[in-house]
């Protein structure tokens, strides 16, 4: 059982891990020592039941504590097992996206990077916590800060990425952000970006992917699909990369449930972000720990349109003449933030048109005319 968050800033107790919570009294999140993932967002009231975050349907551990020799059975050998051991939510790759290379296996590293599988500590601070970990074998120092203010169901988190060393470093830093149910089910729900131009990926999914290899498209259809919509066919998974629109200062990602009247999302700089990868597993996996009964649905934005890992995109090189990493000097440092949201919208909305930022305000642009605005005043210093 979790542990109830009753006070601005608790720790507790998630599923047996150690994790922080956040709450104001409409909203709260939940962030975890181990992997730093954030596993939980969700209202305290009204739709409260309901964790917008997919939470694995294994049961995960701390990534620091898988040992091959014991875990790799439950959740896959070394170095994929490690990150899945204590995957869940929304976790931040850094400064890897993929699969390591030999080369850098040999030297320790996993799945997706350090970022997911390092020790957090936290301290609290206003209205929040900071968090920091170092990734040892990348050189790099990162902090993340989270706060809730109060009366609103924002989440917002600023990180900070140190390049501790005496070299320039390519760095992939994506946001892997997973959904699934309740919020996203078949026929009762969407994701929404702001894209035009997005590529299938070429090494397909194991012979199961619902779309073709190394495609290029205009999001969201390809052969029939409308890849904005979730779980359409039973035993296939998938992954593609959107670029955001080009045109745009603020992008977003967010998704949308009629049945439930909620949508959840994020917005951030598009400079900072200017991909999405698109993944879905859809019961296609047999292996441990996926089990053949997973679903789940990824929304990554990030500096990396697709999960290559490092070596393969600096060979690839720029997709639709965009960079698909970024660098930090020598002794540099690069600073980003972004907000989660959640709002309560009405049950006859079909799409989510837009979402746009002014100094104190998300508004959920609806069908029609039909808007939603939430407060926002951390906003001001944060994005805008």
């Amino acid at each position: 059982m979790n542990q109830p968050c009753t006070s601005a800033v608790k720790h507790i107790s998630w599923k047996g891990r150690s994790a922080w919570c956040l709450s104001n009294g409409v909203a709260e999140a939940t962030v975890l020592e181990g992997g730093g993932h954030i596993a939980g967002f969700r209202f305290v009231q009204g739709s409260g039941p309901v964790n917008v975050l997919w939470e694995a349907p294994w049961k995960t551990i701390d990534p620091d504590q898988y040992h091959p020799a014991m875990h790799s059975r439950a959740y896959g050998p070394a170095p994929v097992g490690r990150f899945l051991s204590g995957f869940t939510g929304h976790a931040l790759c850094l400064d890897l996206f993929g699969a390591p290379s030999e080369e850098e296996t040999e030297q320790g590293l996993t799945l997706h990077g350090e970022a997911p599988v390092a020790r957090w500590a936290a301290q609290v601070i206003d209205s929040g916590i900071r968090m920091r970990a170092r990734l040892p074998v990348a050189g790099l120092l990162v902090e993340r800060e989270l706060s809730l203010r109060d009366r609103e169901s924002v989440l917002y988190i600023a990180e900070t990425v140190s390049n501790e060393r005496e070299q320039e470093r390519a760095v992939q830093w994506v946001q892997h952000t997973t959904l699934g149910r309740p919020l996203l089910a078949p026929g009762e729900s969407v994701i929404a970006i702001p894209a035009r131009r997005a590529k299938t990926w070429a090494l397909g999914y194991g012979g199961k992917s619902l779309v073709p290899d190394d495609t290029e498209f205009s999001w969201p259809k390809l052969d029939g699909i409308n890849i904005s919509q979730p779980f359409a066919r039973r035993g296939t998974g998938m992954v593609v990369a959107a670029l955001l629109d080009q045109g745009r200062t603020y992008a977003f990602i967010a998704a949308l449930n009629w049945r439930l009247g909620l949508v959840f999302g994020y917005c951030f700089r598009r400079q900072d972000f200017p991909w999405v990868a698109i993944w879905e597993e859809n019961r296609a996996r047999e292996d441990a720990p996926w089990n053949g009964n997973t679903q789940a649905r990824g929304a990554e934005f990030g500096t990396t349109p697709m999960p290559i890992g490092k070596a393969a995109a600096l060979e690839a090189g720029p997709l639709f003449d965009t960079p698909t990493f970024l660098t930090l000097p020598a002794r540099g440092r690069k600073r980003v933030a972004y907000a989660a949201f959640i709002a309560e919208v009405p049950h006859d909305w079909r799409d989510l048109r837009d979402v746009t930022l002014s100094e104190h305000t998300i508004s959920l642009h609806g069908p029609g005319n039909a808007h939603v605005g939430l407060q926002a005043v951390g906003l001001r210093g944060l994005l805008l």
